[in-house]
């Protein structure tokens, strides 16, 4: 309830998957500031529309907007992005970035809350939140999802509830 308070003023809309001037600087903008030292980090205009728009499944791009002024931002502006996979059995999480000046109001979890909405409102079953690397303190918050199954080299497991 505290995440969907602090971000009541976000909205998203899901859109086609295509690549935009406006998307593609909020992603530089997120890279920059989160993974400067990551292999996205020299990822250009041509190698972002494809990581967006080279799918063969239906893919969606989730885009996030500002419906007031806040945070030193304008209403309407372009906050955070999600792209999305929708599946036979539900929603999956691939690739999302915010605006870093939001990290406070917990934008990940935000968008996790917002994806699980839309999977119920469709009547899916799962929503799958991407990739999760175990030890990796930014995608700690994937964890406290629950509950939450893991695919591994055994298959899927379910697991263990955060401490």
């Amino acid at each position: 309830r505290r995440i969907d308070r602090r971000n009541a003023d976000i909205v998203g809309q899901a859109r086609p998957a295509r690549a935009t001037p406006e998307q593609y600087a909020l992603f530089r903008r997120y890279v920059g500031v989160r993974h400067a030292d990551g292999g996205m980090a020299d990822m250009s205009m041509v190698d972002y529309q494809m990581m967006i728009e080279d799918s063969h499944v239906d893919t969606r791009l989730v885009e996030y907007r500002l419906v007031a002024d806040a945070d030193g931002l304008g209403a309407g502006e372009l906050v955070a992005c999600c792209l999305t996979d929708r599946l036979g059995d539900g929603l999956s999480m691939v690739y999302s970035f915010y605006h870093p000046s939001l990290e406070a109001r917990s934008p990940g979890s935000f968008m996790i809350l917002d994806h699980l909405a839309q999977t119920q409102s469709l009547a899916l079953p799962h929503l799958y939140l991407g990739y999760w690397v175990e030890g990796s303190r930014k995608m700690t918050y994937k964890a406290r999802f629950q509950p939450q199954e893991r695919l591994g080299p055994t298959g899927w497991t379910l697991a263990p509830a955060p401490r």
